[in-house]
Order: structure tokens, then sequence, then C-alpha cells
């Protein structure tokens, strides 16, 4: 092995080293070199990622600390857990009975046997929810999306889409080997310009896919402005709805229901992963579409069907939503008074959903900086590159209905807490400043 093979420790090396220096080395090689880097992470206690939780998730849970193996109570800033439906006693009623009717799976695909009453009632309530024909259940949010371009979308065919678009999304288009064209994020101007530069002549069907709700900054796509371009250019709007189902819109249909554009929108993408704090994932739209999916997307057809306890937690998560929509206005108080907090402490953030992201200023250690939140009991999750720009790396703050004011208000100093001590770290430090100076 060469030199610049050989991981050197204390170099501040980061994963985007990690793929440029990997890309010209052998498997052995390049295998050995990323070790070396995690091993140099651990030493430092600086590897924080796979965290054992040893509690049920909930607003506070127990966690074994990487570095001695003790556990320890943290507050959950780090959880797509919104409504904190994940402890809730209905959710956990409705999953003991299901198991004791329908046993823990059913050991087939949903087109031979893994079609149970429970997955069509699941169906029939979320294409409700969303307003739509009917709707079809996958093994995750991820199969969910890749099934939907690759069983939908053909060679012929045109997407445009958001340059935040998840990494699901774009592999589904590299499956299907779509024309694919990128535009920068909600930047509507540059999208109306593509799709003015492909003129009305095309053989194929033409696409747009967005986000409702955009998972590293937590913002809206603006989906009337959309929906208006859509119908301009007879194009099909696809919604990625995966953070907005269950708490957008007044009765948690999502994004499309907050802004009152339902029946616009041509084809919704969901999860079970988020506010519904299982797996699994679905897409609602027209029947005629779910039942081509049924048969074309892979993801669909060649894995095997949610477990009926799966399933029936979400079934129960659906009726809490119904029955329980103070959830969603406690949520959102807790929204404001977080946002309230961190401004306060001269952050300068404008929350439209549960998701706070704090940018990391180029002085700061990302990794440092994730230590001492873990030192505090403080648990929210450190987005490195290559997952956001090098330039965009930041903590994603995810709160959740059950947050207390007093959760909140710790939150709010252990960041206050941790961004002056990496500040007075770094070398010219202005010593006399009281104030972050977040931007």
């Amino acid at each position: 092995m060469t030199h610049e093979q050989e991981y050197r420790g204390g170099e501040n090396f980061d994963l985007r080293d990690m793929l440029l220096r990997g890309r010209h080395m052998r498997l052995a090689d390049r295998t050995r070199f990323f070790g070396g880097f995690l091993r140099d992470l651990e030493e430092h206690g600086e590897l924080l990622t796979r965290r054992c939780i040893t509690s049920a998730a909930d607003r506070e849970v127990r966690v074994a600390d990487p570095a001695t193996g003790a556990t320890r109570p943290m507050l959950m800033f780090g959880s797509n857990n919104y409504l904190g439906l994940a402890t809730h006693p209905h959710l956990r009623a409705r999953t003991a009975a299901a198991l004791e009717e329908f046993g823990a799976g059913v050991g087939g695909p949903p087109l031979l046997n893994g079609y149970t009453t429970l997955h069509r009632e699941l169906e029939q309530r979320l294409a409700a929810l969303k307003g739509t024909e009917d709707a079809l259940v996958f093994a995750s949010g991820y199969a969910a999306n890749v099934g939907l371009v690759a069983g939908l979308m053909q060679k012929t065919d045109t997407v445009y889409y958001d340059a935040y678009s998840h990494a699901s999304f774009c592999d589904g288009m590299k499956m299907a080997g779509v024309q694919a064209h990128c535009f920068p994020h909600n930047d509507l101007n540059a999208l109306r310009a593509l799709l003015v530069a492909a003129g009305t002549e095309r053989t194929g069907d033409r696409y747009v896919a967005v986000e409702g709700v955009y998972s590293m900054d937590g913002d809206l796509a603006p989906l009337p402005e959309l929906v208006a371009v859509c119908r301009e250019f007879d194009a099909m709007l696809l919604v990625d709805d995966a953070h907005g189902t269950g708490v957008m819109g007044a009765n948690g249909g999502g994004t499309a229901e907050h802004f009152g554009v339902k029946d616009a929108i041509a084809i919704s993408m969901g999860t079970f992963s988020k506010t519904f704090a299982v797996t699994g994932g679905f897409i609602a739209g027209p029947k005629p579409v779910i039942d081509y999916l049924r048969y074309f997307a892979r993801p669909y057809m060649f894995s095997a069907s949610l477990s009926p306890v799966v399933v029936a937690t979400v079934l129960a998560g659906l009726d809490v939503l119904e029955q329980e929509p103070e959830r969603r206005w406690h949520l959102k108080q807790n929204i404001a008074y977080a946002a309230a907090c961190l401004n306060r402490i001269g952050f300068d953030v404008h929350p439209e959903t549960a998701i706070i992201p704090l940018i990391v200023p180029a002085w700061m250690d990302i990794r440092h900086a994730s230590r001492l939140f873990h030192e505090k009991g403080i648990f929210v999750n450190s987005i490195e590159y290559p997952a956001v720009p090098v330039t965009q790396q930041r903590f994603r703050i995810s709160i959740m209905a059950t947050h207390t004011g007093d959760d909140i208000e710790r939150l709010t100093r252990a960041v206050g807490e941790v961004w002056h001590a990496c500040r007075h770290n770094q070398e010219g430090t202005d010593h006399g400043t009281t104030r972050l100076h977040a931007a």
C-alpha cells in the first residue's frame, strides 16, 4: 500500500477526503483506509453514528455511550417521531392485538400470499387521507420511491426534479433511464426555463418531482405555484411527502392539504418511518396508476409484504390523527417556542415545519460539537458531507409534540454552550463576544 493509501490519524479528514482518495483504490485498500478513519474517530470519542438506544422512542431515551458503554438518559431531538406516536397506548394495544390475530409476518409478496385484510384497509385509509382513488404499500419509503419511478416511467419520459430530491428518487431515475433535468431548489423560474426550452414536441410523458417538506432544511415546496406551472406545460406533479404526511394540513393529510391543492397532485408518496414511527412507505394516486404499479413496481412485486403488526400500527396511527388533532397543535406550539428560544440567543430561524437546521459555521469542528451535545445529554443529528454540501453541514433539530417547554429550554442552553465552547477553541477567537453569530 502506498503512503497516500494509509490513513494518517490527526488530519482534518472527512468523508469527502475518503471519497476523493478512495476512488482509485482497490476494495481491500479502500476498506482498510476507511477502517483507519473510523478507528481514529472512535479513539477521539467522535464516532457518534449508530448510538445504541436502550429504551422506547420517546422525548427522552436511554443511550449507550459509545466511548464508555455506560447508559444515560438523553433528550431526543433527532427523531422523526413528530407526534410521539411510537409509545402511544392505542398503537401499542392495536399492535399487540394484530400480533395475536395475524402472527409476526406473512412470508410472501403482496401479489401472492402477502396481502391481508389489514393491508387492504390501510390502502383505503391512506387513499382517503390523501384524497386519491387508491394506494399501495411498500416495505420501505426508499422502495416506494424507487418503485414509483422505475415502475411508472420509460426512457422516452422526461423528469424535472428539485436539486434537493431524495436519493431514493434519484436512484429510481437511474434505474428507469429517464431523461432527467435538475433545477435549483424551489426555483420556479429555472424550472419554467427548462420546460420552455424543451418545447412541445415530445414522445413521452413529462413529470415534475418535488418534496412536500425537505428533510434537510425543513422548508416547503411552493405547491400552488408548481401546480400552475404543471398545468401550463402539461406535466404531472409528483410529491414526495414523507415528512409532511400526518403533520401538515388540517387533518394531517400532508403538504398538499396544507396548501389546499390535494386534487391537483398526480401522485403522492409517503412513508411510515416519520409520523407513524415504524417502517414502510406508500404511493397514492389514481386507481389505474396504482393497479399498474402493483405489477410493474419491482420493489412491490419482489419484496415480502409489511408485517401485519406494522400495518396495524400505522392503522392505529391514523386513528390517532383523527381522534387527537391536538397533537398537531402541540407540535406547532413547540416549533414556535423552539424558534423563539433559538432566535433569542442569536440565531435567525423561521421554521415552517418540525425540522430546524442549524448550519455549522466555518470555524466549528462539527464532530467536536457533536460530542459536546452528547455529553450535555442532548441527542441531535449532525449532518455531514456527502449528505449535504461541505459548506452546508449542519445540526438538524427535530421537534416533537411531546417535548415540554423545559426540554426546549434545555436544548437552547446546550446550543448556546456548544457554540460558545467551539468558538473559543479556535485560534483568533474574540473572547469578548457574548452572542453566537450563528449565521
